[in-house]
């Protein structure tokens, strides 16, 4: 069975290890650099760790760039070092397709199969398949409640073993990796020794090769004499190892007691981790792909062995592109990434309970994706703060444009004037490297001189109103803020905004500030019945307004009785209303269609209501 399924995936290998597509500037040779792609230029530069340097964003298609990114390990919860990655290339994601015109097709690969995953489940008692499962899915959720896009598909490592399986295979036959003894299979790095540039993607410190020169133009793809120097062949150090170098690194793992394994022309056992990204991303995109992404603890050595895996299987002078990296999450004060195995992290549904979605991607977008950036209260605070202040300008400015806001003219040249400029440094930042923070400040700048203007208009009242020129800077600041993910008309910032607690507390605040309302109504102090008559009749537009609110607060299972409260000596009454709200035991969500309080009236509760059936004697 297992051979007959990886006879039904050689036809792709067989086309994919042909060679290089077209498409491809003819402006190096096989390991002399980097290749500047043809295609479609996006207009974009961006940095790429292949080159360290800024390169035209250049992808094969405009309509279908192909981007891998590296999923997650599914072993545990997904954490807010691992939320700053993914919703920064989420805002890259859709920054290309809504600014530049890119459509891009993502895959995104599922490790569910690791020693971690195998560790953890034993500790908890359960098969790793099923352990994986329940944290895929945890994972979806929370990229969900992040609202970072889903990818155009997820590939899962165990559904691909035969295809891994057949890809070792092929670099076998190529040459560049052997098996051992022991049904171990490594990449030999020896086999590609034409190739001895050091690594692009490799930190700049490096302490075996110091003196070597890095000159930013020369290609990752040439890997092996790099990492024989950073990890020399000593054979006395080689105590437990069937490797032929210390530098090789595993394709395919013999099986272990009490581990998941497979089938294989090696003998049982599984996919080595590096493979798992090289099959997958090959499997959709072939021997070209435009992007490939993740943290940057993950350009050495797993993104440097997906390239030396793919150009040898493929036989390409260049594989992958671009190589976009994301910076740490640090823990603010300890100078360290947050991280599982440190044990700083928080995860991303804990703080989701007390911040919004929002709020972090804002925080994200006030750093470079590249940058490692600190966690604090102060930073989400601050983050919290600007969207708070974009979503009041955008709130006042459509009130004036409505004319529901008091105010004359504003000075309209000076706003078109900014409003042009705006979106000229908005484009130019975003097309540089992605620069949110340069694109985030100067919408804030713009939203800071319309403040300027409402608050000058509003100390003049008279006079024309300027309604166009508001009315377009909101919608190019709520553009904006959409085209990264964030939307202004969401309330922002609130800890537990939707919770039943917090909008049961809203309704009594409404409650009782229309009980003011309607005890101001009602009051008539020491004065004459005549003039208590019409001091009642002036203020019945306020009652009107109180029965109204009743009304409409009943539509949503809202309902309000007003009561005469028997007060002081027997027999004598208080006939100033007395609110309450009615509710069961039964608890139940507020929402338009599941209400905290249910509908309940009755004649008792209309006998002193203000729609005209309060005795004004």
């Amino acid at each position: 069975m297992l051979r007959t399924r990886r006879a039904r995936v050689g036809a792709w290998l067989l086309r994919a290890a042909r060679g290089p597509e077209p498409g491809r500037s003819a402006s190096g040779a096989r390991g002399q650099g980097w290749l500047q792609p043809a295609g479609y230029d996006t207009g974009v530069k961006v940095y790429n760790s292949l080159t360290r340097r800024k390169d035209p964003l250049i992808v094969s298609r405009a309509d279908a760039a192909s981007w891998y990114s590296c999923g997650p390990t599914v072993y545990d919860h997904a954490h807010l070092g691992h939320a700053c990655s993914y919703v920064r290339f989420d805002i890259i994601r859709r920054i290309l397709t809504r600014v530049f015109g890119c459509n891009v097709v993502m895959v995104m690969g599922i490790t569910d199969v690791d020693d971690k995953i195998i560790r953890r489940a034993n500790e908890m008692s359960v098969s790793p398949a099923s352990l994986a499962r329940l944290y895929e899915e945890d994972f979806k959720q929370d990229m969900a409640a992040l609202k970072v896009l889903p990818p155009t598909a997820y590939l899962r490592v165990t559904e691909h073993v035969p295809q891994i399986i057949a890809f070792i295979e092929r670099i076998i036959a190529n040459g560049h990796a052997y098996c051992t003894a022991n049904g171990n299979v490594y990449f030999d790095l020896q086999s590609r020794g034409d190739r001895c540039n050091p690594p692009a993607l490799r930190p700049r410190p490096v302490s075996p090769v110091s003196s070597c020169v890095w000159p930013p133009e020369r290609s990752l793809s040439s890997l092996l004499q790099a990492l024989l120097l950073l990890v020399p062949d000593r054979p006395h150090l080689r105590v437990d190892s069937d490797k032929r170098h210390a530098s090789d690194f595993a394709l395919w793992k013999a099986a272990k007691p009490q581990e998941p394994f497979w089938g294989s022309p090696w003998g049982d056992g599984r996919p080595g981790w590096h493979i798992e990204c090289s099959t997958i991303a090959s499997l959709v995109f072939g021997s070209r792909l435009d992007i490939h992404s993740g943290g940057v603890d993950l350009a050495f050595p797993h993104h440097e062995n997906e390239i030396a895996q793919c150009e040898a299987f493929h036989q390409c002078p260049q594989w992958g592109n671009y190589f976009l990296h994301s910076g740490h999450l640090h823990v603010k004060g300890g100078g360290e990434k947050m991280s599982k195995s440190l044990k700083n992290y928080i995860t991303i549904k804990d703080f989701l309970r007390s911040a919004s979605p929002d709020v972090f991607r804002l925080f994200c977008l006030r750093s470079s994706y590249r940058s490692a950036v600190d966690y604090s209260e102060g930073a989400l605070l601050e983050a919290r703060r600007l969207l708070r202040a974009a979503a009041a300008f955008a709130e006042d400015a459509r009130a004036y444009v409505r004319g529901q806001l008091a105010g004359g003219s504003v000075q309209e040249d000076v706003l078109w004037e900014r409003l042009g400029r705006t979106k000229g440094a908005v484009q130019a930042a975003l097309a540089d490297d992605f620069d949110t923070v340069r694109a985030v400040d100067a919408v804030m700048d713009l939203v800071h001189h319309g403040n300027k203007q409402l608050k000058a208009a509003a100390e003049e009242p008279r006079g024309p109103r300027s309604p166009a020129v508001l009315g377009a800077i909101v919608a190019s600041v709520e553009q904006f803020f959409e085209t990264v993910g964030i939307s202004l008309a969401e309330r922002q910032g609130v800890p537990g905004a939707g919770s039943p607690a917090a909008l049961h507390s809203l309704v009594e605040e409404l409650v009782r500030f229309r009980l003011k309302v309607r005890q101001f109504a009602l009051a008539s102090g020491e004065a004459p019945g005549e003039a208590r008559r019409q001091r009642l009749l002036e203020r019945r537009p306020l009652l009107e307004a109180c029965d109204e609110l009743r009304r409409d607060l009943a539509v949503h299972g809202i309902s309000i009785k007003e009561r005469l409260v028997h007060v002081g000596a027997a027999g004598s009454e208080d006939r100033r209303p007395h609110t309450q709200e009615l509710r069961t035991g039964e608890a139940r969500l507020w929402s338009p269609a599941r209400a905290l309080y249910p509908l309940s009236h009755s004649k008792a509760s209309c006998e002193s209501c203000c729609c005209g059936c309060f005795p004004l004697k």
